[in-house]
């Protein structure tokens, strides 16, 4: 992936070996779109790396890399222009643009080795527009999906490494809108849906950092619905894989105020879990 820096002597020798009427044209003129053909790709190419590099507004940029695409196509110019249409686009805030510009470089070159890159491109247009945890899910379990196929098919490459970061950041994300939809069930007094979000995290997010809170509200739900078994049950997985947590502490406080001990009872879903912790199959 070629994203050099376009510094001020290669920008000049690039203008050297341009008309004088040209290099007005590229850096002065408004009528780029209907005087580019004069040039040639390298040299459109460049100056979108210089726009790139020296401009605020990146869809400038693009503009360049779409123009080497559309006037020399199929060139080895016209392929590094369209991984730079992506990740102009990307930095410009535009998802779906980017995502465009992704996928037609993973069609076109599959086995390229701009492919992964491309491929991390495509995940974080996704991943970038999940910053709030009321949005809707779909786009997190569309970066989840991307970002496993980098990690699946590039395993060995820079993109992987931080797409395994970012895949267990949208994974806790998940959980998160799992858990503030429960808390809202559980402060309105609806014990059973709240445990059945809980529940959710639990067994499907139990690697998330959302777990351990998650423990201590089921303790806290059961114990609203009068099961003790279940809460109990619910305190001693968390009292042992989070003893060190204060959701830990705050569980065995409600506990003992009904006189109940942290311990696995019963036999329900939770006692399934519990089982699985103590053989070391869980978490």
């Amino acid at each position: 992936m070629v994203r050099s820096k376009f510094s001020a002597s290669l920008m000049a020798a690039v203008l050297a070996g341009m008309t004088l009427a040209g290099c007005s044209v590229l850096r002065d003129s408004d009528d780029d779109k209907q005087n580019l053909e004069r040039f040639t790709a390298e040299q459109i190419y460049k100056r979108g790396e210089y726009e790139l590099e020296n401009n605020r507004k990146p869809e400038d940029a693009v503009h360049y890399f779409s123009e080497v695409e559309r006037l020399y196509p199929y060139s080895e110019w016209a392929k590094r222009a369209l991984i730079m249409q992506a990740y102009g686009y990307h930095r410009a805030g535009d998802y779906e643009e980017a995502r465009g510009a992704a996928q037609r470089f993973i069609a076109t070159y599959p086995g390229d080795q701009d492919a992964a890159y491309a491929k991390y491109l495509l995940a974080l247009s996704y991943y970038d527009q999940i910053d709030e945890v009321g949005r809707d899910q779909g786009l997190t379990f569309q970066a989840l999906v991307a970002l496993r196929e980098v990690i699946e098919e590039y395993p060995d490459s820079e993109y992987a490494r931080s797409s395994i970061l970012k895949f267990d950041l949208a994974f806790d994300h998940l959980a998160a809108k799992e858990m503030e939809i429960g808390r809202y069930y559980l402060k309105r007094g609806h014990y059973t849906a709240a445990v059945n979000r809980f529940r959710v995290v639990v067994e499907e997010y139990q690697t998330t950092t959302q777990t351990p809170e998650a423990l201590m509200r089921l303790v806290e739900a059961y114990l609203a619905l009068g099961l003790t078994d279940e809460a109990q049950t619910a305190g001693a997985i968390l009292g042992h894989n989070f003893q060190s947590s204060p959701f830990y502490t705050d569980a065995y406080r409600q506990l003992r105020g009904r006189g109940l001990t942290a311990e696995a009872r019963g036999d329900s879903w939770l006692t399934n879990v519990y089982r699985q912790v103590v053989q070391g199959k869980w978490l």
